[in-house]
C-alpha cells in the first residue's frame, strides 16, 4: 500500500560548501571520482541527519551525486556531442522573476543544469542512472527513502537539437523512448533496492502547456498543446506503470514551472492540463507548486479523483521568509474544498536547489522551512 507521507518534500537539497568544491574539482581533474565520492557521502549523511532533525516524513539524497535534477541521463550515457548554443532555445520561456540575470548566467557554470552545447548524439547507457544514490540511502536512511528521476520528454528535451540529434535517431519520439526504457528499467532495479517511493519529475505539463505564452508560442510554431499533452501523458504512463506494478511502492509526480537561483520559467493556472492529466497519470500523489500567484487557484483539483492524494507546494523553497501555520492552514482548508481533507499532504512547492549552485537560502533556512512542513502536517492532520 502506498504511504501517506504527509510531510513531504520535492528532493533536491542545498548543496554544502565542500561538495560544490570537490564537484568543481573532479569536473576539472584535479582529484578522482572516488575522491569525489567520499565527499559526497559526508554531505549526504550531514542531510540526512538534518532531515531528521526536521521531522520530515521521507528522506531524500539531495540529488548530491548530481549535477542537476535531470542530469541522471547525460551522466549515465555516451554519445553526446558539443555543438554551438543551446539545444533547443525555444522550448521554455528564459529565467523570470527578480534573479532572473543571476539565473540566466548560471546556467553555463561548470557542473550547472544545462551545460551549454550538450546534445545528444546516438547514445548507448553505459551504467545504471542512480545506483549509488539508492545504495547509500538503503544502507543510511534513517527512515523511508525516495528517489526522484526526470521525465522523459523533460529530460530529452535538454539533449534533443534539430539538426544534430535527428541526423542519429529518425524521430523525437523515438529518442524520448529510448530515455523512457532506461528509467523504466531503473526503476526495476530500485525496486530490488528497496525503495519505498519513487517520483517522477515532468516538467511540461505546467512549463509549456499551461504557461500562456509558451503555449502561444508552441501554436505559432505548428506544435499543438493539446496533441503535446498527450504525448507527455502516453510517455509518463509507459514509465509509471512499470512503478505500479509494485504495490508497495508509492509513486508521485511533480509539475513545476522552473527552479534556478530562485527564478522560474513559467506562470499559469493547472487548469489547462487538469482533467486529462490529474485522471490518466498512473500516479498515487500529485506533488503541486502553489506557493505564489503564479501558480493559479485550486479550482483545477475538482478534476482529481478520489483514489489520489494532493502534496500541496505551499512554502516556498525560493525565498527565506517563512509563512505563517495560520496561512498554510487556512490554504489547506480551500483545497480541501476540491479534495478531501484526508487526500491531502504539504511539502516545499519545489527542491532548495534543482541546480547545483541552488536557491538563494542558507542551510538554516532550509532547515527551518523543512521544520515548518513537518509542523504544519502534525497540526493539521495529528
Amino acid at each position: 500500500m502506498a504511504g501517506t507521507f504527509r510531510a513531504d518534500q520535492v528532493g533536491s537539497l542545498l548543496r554544502p560548501p565542500e561538495l560544490l568544491k570537490a564537484r568543481e574539482e573532479f569536473t576539472s581533474g584535479q582529484i578522482t571520482r572516488e575522491q569525489l565520492k567520499e565527499v559526497e557521502d559526508a554531505c549526504v549523511l550531514k542531510a540526512l541527519d538534518m532531515q531528521k532533525q526536521t521531522g520530515i516524513a521521507v528522506y531524500t539524497g539531495g540529488e548530491y551525486r548530481r549535477s542537476g535534477w535531470a542530469s541522471i541521463i547525460r551522466e549515465s550515457v555516451e554519445g553526446l556531442v558539443q555543438t554551438e548554443g543551446p539545444a533547443n532555445p525555444r522550448l521554455l520561456r528564459p529565467w523570470q522573476g527578480p534573479h532572473a540575470a543571476l539565473a540566466n548566467s548560471s546556467i553555463a557554470v561548470r557542473g550547472g543544469i544545462l551545460q551549454t552545447g550538450l546534445v545528444a548524439g546516438r547514445i548507448r547507457q553505459v551504467r545504471r542512472l542512480v545506483e549509488d544514490e539508492a545504495a547509500f540511502l538503503k544502507q543510511h536512511a534513517p527512515g523511508p527513502w525516495k528517489i526522484t528521476m526526470p521525465g522523459a520528454i523533460s529530460a530529452g528535451g535538454q539533449l534533443w537539437k534539430p539538426g544534430v540529434t535527428d541526423q542519429y535517431y529518425a524521430s523525437k519520439r523515438e529518442f524520448i523512448d529510448e530515455i523512457a526504457a532506461m528509467l523504466q528499467r531503473e526503476i526495476r532495479a530500485l525496486v530490488e533496492d528497496g525503495v519505498s517511493y519513487i517520483q517522477l519529475d515532468s516538467l511540461h505539463y505546467v512549463e509549456r502547456i499551461a504557461d500562456p505564452v509558451v503555449r502561444q508560442q508552441m501554436i505559432e510554431d505548428g506544435e499543438d498543446p493539446a496533441r503535446y499533452l498527450d504525448e507527455l501523458i502516453e510517455v509518463d504512463n509507459s514509465v509509471l506503470n512499470v512503478a505500479k506494478e509494485y504495490p508497495n511502492l508509492t509513486v508521485g509526480m511533480h509539475m513545476c514551472r522552473g527552479n534556478n537561483r530562485s527564478a522560474w520559467h513559467a506562470e499559469g493556472s493547472y487548469e489547462p492540463i487538469a482533467e486529462k492529466a490529474f485522471n490518466l497519470l498512473n500516479v498515487d500523489r500529485f506533488l503541486l507548486e502553489y506557493d505564489t500567484e503564479r501558480a493559479g487557484g485550486f479550482e483545477p483539483l475538482r478534476f482529481m479523483p478520489k483514489d489520489k492524494m494532493v502534496v500541496l507546494g505551499l512554502i516556498s523553497s525560493k525565498e527565506p521568509q517563512l509563512e505563517s501555520i495560520d496561512d498554510l492552514r487556512r490554504r489547506i482548508d480551500e483545497a480541501a474544498k476540491y479534495v478531501p481533507f484526508e487526500n491531502l499532504a504539504v511539502s516545499p512547492q519545489c527542491g532548495f536547489a534543482s541546480t547545483a549552485l541552488g536557491n538563494l537560502l542558507t542551510w538554516d533556512d532550509q532547515q527551518r522551512k523543512l521544520e515548518l512542513v513537518a509542523e504544519t502536517a502534525r497540526r493539521v492532520w495529528g
